[in-house]
């Protein structure tokens, strides 16, 4: 659990087009076995604190002659940013994929400080 101690709370989001490899015969639409993209997402404004971070698809565009077969994760998850990981296999055909993210987290207060010690 993400316990927040205070109450200047960020709450961060987008959409993100990973790839579209239907017209350019691209991995994802003509590959077979373990395949994987990742992007990066830089956030709007830092994090004090590790942010709790979710994915979800918000468009997918497969072939119905294949199994459907896939995982979206948020990993690397930093003060700053994430990776977008998403991965198929076997003989998944994935023509266009659109992911959508949130990360909610606690902010920096304007007047915290730190001491280096």
């Amino acid at each position: 659990m993400n316990r927040l101690e205070n109450h200047l709370i960020g709450v961060d989001q987008g959409d993100v087009i990973l790839f579209s490899d239907f017209d350019s015969g691209g991995p994802m639409w003509s590959g077979h076995g373990p395949r994987l993209v990742r992007s990066e997402v830089t956030f709007e404004t830092p994090y004090k604190a590790l942010p709790s971070v979710q994915c979800w698809l918000s468009m997918l565009d497969m072939s119905n002659s294949a199994n459907t077969r896939m995982d979206v994760q948020a990993e690397n998850i930093s003060l700053t940013g994430f990776e977008i990981v998403f991965r198929t296999w076997g003989d998944t055909k994935v023509a266009r994929v659109r992911v959508a993210w949130m990360a909610i987290g606690a902010l920096r207060y304007e007047d915290d400080w730190e001491l280096d010690l």
